[in-house]
């Protein structure tokens, strides 16, 4: 069953490496028969955040938010692509997904991590496991690390190790089960709950009623 992807991809840097992992994905999610998007910073400058894209009236939102927003709000779902950085995700992916909040509910997304060394970027992918639960598009449970990124592709995204291809294969499954599962859902989705913490925190008891003579 065709999927609507996007590719969230992270850093801006004059070097960077992990395009090739962003690439090897593409090529491998078009090769299953989905329409996918590539959202890479570079191609699409965001300035920090200011105003979010919901937060502009219709229509009304600079060109290149208006060009991501086309990507996104129709997606299925979403694969984002992060180096870490710190222990901690690139701050180009982190302003490209503030943008959008309403536009991730009910959606479903996967994270393909990498470094130049050997942990693959695990690090960052745990801080992201919590950013994209906060946005509403909760992760699937596997993540895809890649560990020595540099040397793991060529430029347009072929793996050096053939065996690559075969690893993603469980990944991309089980992103299609939960992409279809949510699709389907999606035509009666319920509202996203507040915060229910509130509920458990007694009301505030001024002096008089804790009994003083203040």
């Amino acid at each position: 069953m065709e999927l609507r992807l996007v590719i969230v991809y992270g850093s801006v840097r004059s070097e960077r490496q992990g395009i090739r992992a962003a690439r090897f994905i593409v090529n491998e999610c078009r090769a299953r028969g989905h329409e996918v998007a590539l959202a890479d910073p570079v191609e699409y400058p965001l300035p920090l955040l200011d105003k979010m894209y919901k937060e502009y009236p219709p229509g009304a939102a600079p060109e290149t938010l208006q060009r991501l927003a086309a990507l996104i709000v129709p997606a299925d779902a979403i694969v984002v692509v992060s180096g870490e950085y710190n222990h901690s995700i690139p701050p180009a992916l982190s302003n490209l997904l503030d943008h959008f909040l309403e536009e991730y509910f009910w959606k479903p997304s996967a994270i393909v991590c990498y470094s130049a060394g050997a942990f693959g970027g695990v690090r960052a992918a745990m801080q992201l496991r919590m950013m994209l639960a906060e946005l509403g598009t909760v992760s699937i449970p596997s993540i895809f690390p890649v560990p020595k990124v540099q040397d793991a592709f060529a430029e347009d995204g072929t793996p050096s190790d053939p065996k690559t291809h075969e690893r993603v294969q469980k990944f991309l499954d089980e992103l299609e089960w939960y992409a279809c599962a949510l699709r389907d859902a999606r035509d009666r989705p319920p509202g996203r709950s507040e915060c229910a913490a509130a509920q458990l925190v007694p009301k505030a008891v001024g002096p008089q009623q804790a009994g003083t003579d203040d």
